[in-house]
């Protein structure tokens, strides 16, 4: 009977109704209002994601990594654009459980509509099986899982763990989207063979034969032995196989040939999906890890049933979103900006920076609030000797800033290139001025750094010319 009256239109009409005042009041207050109405609405009727998600008409989609899913969303989402598919999406990133509500509440029509066909939701790793319980999703992509944030998430074997205990109660109609080149993800293809698509590079040019230092899970899954690798992609990423159990990576279906990186200029793949179809892919992101999450991008849509043409046609015209390789115009110098969170990631980055000729001009800004991770010794694991004698300055900012300057000088960057400056504004206009005018800045914040470097940017420039050059106010 609850059920009934939960579901009836009147009372999908007040949460409705509820959820749309939440968000004015909270806008209203300079908030973002993308998880606060569907914390609330949650509270009245816990049920509600589903009772929305289940009116779509091409049903769910979750993304779920610890990188790059805010990026394979949005690629997502520009490939559905490109089709004429209407999304529900939590585009502002609040990929928890309320901002998967709030997102489904904005997009519904007051008599309970779903103003979408389809819903396309990144979600954090950690709530990852809530979320697929309540939504019931058409497909899961599962792209990897890195080390980050250990004092949330706790050890790597915890995170997969719970998403293999998801994959049972999973219906059958659901596709689950996988990645063949992570151990920690490939082998939750086996537990549902019939209904998993994988997806993964097969090109060994693109990769190495040596580990990073952030390399995280090198053991089996199965036995615990070592494994071994024919190379390695990208952290504990590439083609792999357990001397001792046999136990290997799994052939993907759709995948990723003649790797092309041009720096920071982007990137570039033959796309192959079932029935040997070959398409030329180009991105306007740079690095592997981009590939990644170009590729996880077709192998979702691909489980959703998009032709090749459309995806190439969508990834062709993306771009990042803000502070994911964004490159910005300001006091007529070239900005880049580059979110670094975890060793992987920001490995990925410095990999990426070595492509670029000349030395470099940086900003590194590195926070220990709770979205960051209290913990910074992961910084110990980025391979920054690499970088260290292209440096031509770098300034360190963020509430961390002196243990990021003490990182640098280890690695090799002389004091003298270094520069502390706390502030976020006072470090961005020091970095500028010790940028030529025939560079980039290169600008690398941890995530709450780039979120405060937004509001430095809005409140502080302008556009200045036809071209939209920022300049100060």
């Amino acid at each position: 009977m609850l059920e009934i009256v939960q579901n009836s239109k009147a009372a999908i009409a007040a949460k409705i109704a509820l959820a749309r005042t939440v968000a004015l009041i909270s806008g209203r207050a300079g908030h973002g209002g993308t998880t606060l109405p569907g914390r609330v609405v949650r509270a009245v009727d816990p049920g509600i994601s589903g009772r929305l998600a289940s009116r779509l008409p091409r049903g769910c989609m979750l993304v779920s990594a610890t990188n790059g899913k805010t990026t394979t969303s949005a690629m997502i989402a520009r490939i559905m654009e490109e089709e004429s598919i209407s999304l529900a999406r939590n585009r502002e990133g609040a990929n928890l459980a309320a901002g998967v509500a709030t997102a489904l509440l904005k997009k519904a029509s007051l008599g309970g509509g779903p103003g979408a066909e389809l819903g396309l939701f990144e979600v954090d790793e950690a709530v990852f099986p809530e979320v697929a319980r309540q939504l019931d999703p058409k497909a899961v992509l599962l792209m990897n899982l890195f080390r980050d944030q250990l004092d949330r998430y706790g050890e790597l074997e915890h995170l997969a763990e719970i998403w293999r205990a998801s994959m049972a109660r999973l219906s059958p109609l659901t596709t689950t989207v996988i990645n063949a080149d992570d151990p920690l993800v490939a082998g939750m293809a086996r537990l549902r063979p019939e209904q998993s698509l994988c997806f993964g590079i097969e090109d060994a040019t693109a990769g190495g034969l040596v580990s990073q230092h952030a390399s995280d899970s090198k053991y089996c899954t199965v036995c615990g032995h070592p494994f071994d690798y024919e190379v390695f992609y990208m952290g504990h990423l590439g083609k792999y196989h357990c001397p001792n159990c046999g136990n290997r990576r799994p052939s993907p279906t759709v995948f990723a040939e003649n790797v092309s990186l041009d720096g920071m200029r982007g990137s570039s793949f033959d796309l192959i999906t079932p029935g040997s179809s070959r398409v030329r892919v180009d991105i306007r992101l740079p690095g592997l890890y981009n590939v990644y999450n170009a590729l996880a991008a077709a192998a979702g849509c691909t489980a959703m049933g998009l032709a090749p043409a459309g995806i190439v046609r969508g990834l062709a015209a993306f771009s990042a979103a803000f502070g994911r390789v964004e490159t910005l115009s300001i006091g007529g110098k070239s900005v880049c900006l580059l979110l670094v969170k975890n060793p992987a990631g920001f490995n990925e980055v410095v990999r990426t920076l070595l492509i670029e000729p000349g030395q470099k001009s940086l900003m590194v800004a590195l926070n220990d609030r709770i979205a960051d991770g209290r913990d910074i010794s992961w910084i110990w694991d980025v391979d920054l000797e690499n970088l260290a004698g292209g440096v031509r300055s770098a300034v360190c900012s963020g509430t961390r800033a002196e243990e990021m300057a003490m990182r640098l000088k280890y690695a090799g960057v002389e004091s003298q290139r270094l520069n502390v400056r706390r502030g976020l504004r006072q470090a961005f206009q020091a970095a500028l001025d010790q940028t030529n005018s025939d560079e980039t800045l290169y600008v690398l914040p941890t995530y709450t750094a780039m979120l405060a470097l937004r509001q430095v940017i809005h409140q502080h420039f302008r556009p200045e010319g036809e071209m939209g050059d920022l300049v100060w106010k």
